[in-house]
């Protein structure tokens, strides 16, 4: 019996590239319908160019190719979730198109899932192709994540991934938090996972869509998501640094009593103090004050997205 699969696919200004990746997609799948029962759903965020004109006529002359159009950019992540809802197939594979993530891995992704692995990640092995900044910051920021969230990330992990119609279904049913961060998401749920490594091969056009403020974005809701300890790091910090100030006002008043000593004129040494414990404190107002800017966005409960146009579905 087929089973059916689509593959999800965000895009952003990708016109240069986005035909070329549906036709290698069709290349790699042809040969497998025998098995699967394929779609390409392409979800566009909102953008200047002509990349949603272009997948839409695509889609008149092949009906295994479907679009969403969303109102406006709700980001990456949110067109994920987008493609996740508007399907309900057995299998997904979660892909971006400038073919940083090659086709070519698609039935490697297949036969993992075939041995019984509902999540079948995806890891970078060779990503020299990336630039050297976005390889450090991506490095650190794994090892950080990692030492604060009880949840375990491989490190070099990406967003090309298989999952499940099951793992789909809780993502459409159960898990609709607004800090969404999927690959710890998918990491949390627990279901049967394998990896594949593949080198990361340099995109055909354009650039990535991802400025440093996204990233950083990106990152910052993977540490809100997963871990509560930059709270008790801001609570500790704050008793220790309470307990020091105690200390020496202590020292200064023994100092005065008991030994007698003249106290120093000391201006110099309040004002670093008094400097010390005010960024001290704004420092951990700033991150309780993300971890409230989290919960105002869930209480909110505005949408992840709004859709403008569908096609072929």
């Amino acid at each position: 019996m087929k089973k059916s699969l689509t593959i999800i696919t965000p895009a952003y200004n990708e016109e240069l590239v986005v035909g070329e990746f549906c036709e290698a997609v069709i290349q790699i799948l042809e040969p497998l319908k025998d098995r699967y029962d394929y779609s390409i759903l392409v979800v566009v965020d909102k953008c200047p160019d002509k990349t949603f004109q272009i997948v839409r006529n695509l889609a008149r002359y092949n009906p295994r190719i479907k679009a969403l159009q969303m109102s406006s950019r709700f980001g990456h992540q949110a067109a994920l979730l987008a493609g996740i809802d508007h399907t309900e197939s057995d299998l997904l594979i979660m892909m971006d198109c400038d073919f940083q993530h090659p086709p070519e891995l698609i039935p490697r992704l297949l036969e993992e899932h075939a041995r019984g692995a509902d999540i079948v990640f995806t890891v970078k092995a060779d990503y020299s192709s990336i630039s050297w900044w976005r390889r450090i910051s991506s490095r650190v920021f794994y090892r950080i994540l990692n030492s604060l969230s009880q949840t375990p990330i491989r490190a070099n992990s990406s967003d090309y991934r298989l999952i499940s119609g099951r793992v789909a279904d809780i993502f459409r049913k159960q898990l609709r938090e607004r800090t969404l961060f999927l690959r710890g998401l998918l990491s949390w749920i627990g279901f049967p996972s394998a990896s594949i490594e593949f080198d990361v091969p340099n995109r055909q056009a354009g650039h990535s869509k991802y400025s440093v403020r996204q990233m950083f974005g990106l990152a910052l809701y993977g540490m809100l998501s997963f871990s509560k300890r930059p709270l008790r790091l801001a609570t500790f910090t704050g008793f220790l640094f309470s307990l020091l100030g105690f200390l020496y006002g202590l020292y200064i008043v023994l100092g005065y009593l008991v030994w007698e000593a003249a106290l120093p004129p000391g201006w110099a040494t309040l004002a670093v103090l008094a400097s010390i414990f005010s960024g001290l404190q704004l420092l951990c107002l700033g991150v309780i004050g993300e971890y409230v800017g989290a919960i105002f966005n869930e209480v909110k409960a505005r949408p992840h997205y709004i859709v403008e146009e569908r096609v072929n579905l």
